[in-house]
């Protein structure tokens, strides 16, 4: 469940203009989910920015923890975005904060939640394997 922020500036960020897809790896595993995205279409589960890693990502049903519900509150939801980074929007100040906190922080981690591709390039995004939150309660 998404919602807001009240102590950030939610950040500006552009929506694709064309066709492009986000393979997901699942780290230290063969496990991989590629998904194309439509600009007229983009998946959306309403968790994080719009058309954000994330957004995509729980739409799509592929699990990226995300404890503050994605709101750039937590780290939970940190990825490393191993190709296409150029083509994602600008991290703010907030999200470096809070990517502090992230184990594992590498020049190319972001925040699943705040980083939205413009569809420019194609995206390969590695989820840690200790962001895998395997015990879920039941609906």
């Amino acid at each position: 469940m998404g919602g807001t922020n009240p102590y950030i500036k939610t950040p500006e960020a552009g929506q694709p203009k064309q066709k492009f897809t986000i393979e997901y790896q699942i780290q230290g595993s063969p496990e991989k989910h590629v998904v194309e995205v439509d600009p007229a279409n983009v998946p959306t589960s309403a968790t994080g920015l719009h058309g954000s890693i994330l957004d995509i990502a729980l739409a799509m049903d592929i699990d990226i923890d995300h404890a503050c519900g994605g709101v750039c509150a937590c780290s939970t939801c940190h990825v490393i975005v191993k190709a296409g980074l150029e083509s994602c929007s600008e991290s703010t100040e907030d999200e470096e904060d809070q990517l502090d906190k992230a184990p594992g922080l590498t020049p190319k981690s972001r925040l699943a939640c705040q980083c939205v591709p413009n569809g420019t390039k194609n995206i390969v995004v590695e989820v840690p394997n200790w962001n895998r939150n395997l015990a879920r309660e039941g609906a």
